[in-house]
């Protein structure tokens, strides 16, 4: 809590417990003070997206086929944007919320800011909910939505070039409908409010691991986590799993309607794919780069002070064992000298194995397949489901 001076402890740190959507969902009983009626939650965000399209494209004639040659039902897009990504995005917060306070927590309990460092560590922790609750972030936010996203890219970009339940193009803009109207005025930005909402979170994120990595942080260069003791951050990469499998949901949608409506192949959204797998995943580990020029220093200084110690111990144990140093009735056999020798060793060898950054390939490998995950179906616009799974059999089997 805050102790009166600006600064906050570790139990206070939350990336989504603030700001002022937030405390709109806690007023209008959407929320708990720790992100409960998770359910009530995205019922409401879906019923203000989802289901006024439905409605109103059933009015005008457009839900179903015949009067246009994308239907609402059969619009891809708009179903998985919102009946799968938005609900996703929302259930992230609380993944990300029970597993990044005990997370921070960490840095205290493990020792790693003591001293004059925990108030500096307090600060960084204080100025990032501050960030957090900004009104003005998330109101430059709502602006970018509409300036950009609704009044250039929505009806030049975003649709497509064919009849649909949104409208029909003229003189190369989309010409909504009423359907359209709501989907291009409300359904589509709150969804980009809520995930640049995300991206900016991920930048406070950022911008705490930077003001941590600035202190004087208690590393061990010996830790077996192999990582100074910092190991433990790598933990929280998975947790934006879920922020990266609705970015890869949004994907998908987008090409499966070029596929299915438009004449487009999977193979033409190759470069698209590989730029957001990989986008994704860096926004997400990317932050964690910052503690390479202190782990770097660690490193450095551990290979020279348990060098050093290593070769001090290996002068006496060769003159004590090799030079006739040791007392006659002291026996090699059994002597807990070699077992050091080698515990020196083994520390010397985990220090050079140090890595300059707490991101393991399985990380990398598990953020990449969250984000691929809902192009997967997709394959099946190539091959037929028989085939593939003939396909896999062969290769299994």
């Amino acid at each position: 809590m805050s102790n009166g001076t600006g600064t906050a402890d570790a139990s206070d740190f939350s990336l989504v417990l603030g700001g002022p959507l937030y405390q709109l969902f806690r007023r209008a009983h959407l929320s708990g003070d720790a992100l409960e009626l998770l359910r009530r939650r995205i019922v409401a965000i879906v019923l203000l997206t989802w289901l006024p399209l439905l409605v109103l494209s059933a009015v005008q004639g457009s839900a179903w086929r015949g009067a246009v040659k994308m239907p609402f039902f059969l619009d891809v897009d708009a179903h998985v944007r919102f009946l799968l990504a938005l609900p996703v995005l929302v259930l992230a917060e609380m993944v990300i919320h029970q597993r990044m306070r005990p997370l921070v927590r960490q840095f205290v309990e493990r020792g790693l800011v003591t001293g004059p460092a925990r108030e500096r560590f307090d600060a960084a922790i204080a100025s990032a909910m501050r960030l957090r609750n900004s009104i003005v972030a998330e109101a430059l936010l709502i602006a970018f939505v509409y300036l950009v996203g609704v009044l250039y890219l929505w009806r030049t970009h975003m649709a497509i070039d064919v009849t649909s339940w949104m409208g029909a193009f003229a003189g190369g803009r989309l010409q909504p409908s009423l359907a359209g109207w709501w989907y291009g005025c409300v359904s589509v930005p709150l969804f980009q409010f809520i995930l640049l909402r995300w991206y900016f979170r991920i930048f406070i994120w950022a911008r705490f691991l930077w003001q941590v990595s600035r202190i004087d942080l208690a590393l061990i260069p010996t830790h077996p986590d192999r990582c100074a003791g910092l190991g433990f951050l790598s933990n929280i990469s998975f947790a934006f799993a879920p922020l990266l499998f609705a970015q890869g949901a949004l994907l998908a949608g987008l090409m499966a309607d070029r596929i299915f409506f438009a004449g487009a192949r999977l193979l033409d959204f190759k470069v698209e794919i590989a730029v957001v797998v990989g986008f994704a995943v860096v926004t997400v580990v990317g932050p964690l780069l910052l503690f390479v020029p202190i782990l770097s220093r660690a490193r450095r200084a551990g290979l020279s002070e348990y060098g050093g110690l290593a070769h001090r111990y290996a002068r006496e144990f060769d003159q004590k064992w090799l030079r006739g140093g040791a007392a006659a009735e002291e026996q090699l056999l059994g002597s807990a000298d070699i077992q050091s020798l080698a515990d020196m060793g083994s520390s010397l060898e985990v220090i050079r194995e140090m890595k300059l950054a707490p991101i393991t390939r399985q990380t990398l490998i598990q953020l990449a397949v969250a984000t691929l995950l809902p192009v997967l179906p997709l394959l099946l616009t190539m091959v037929s489901l028989e085939e593939l799974l003939s396909r896999l059999l062969k290769v299994v089997f």
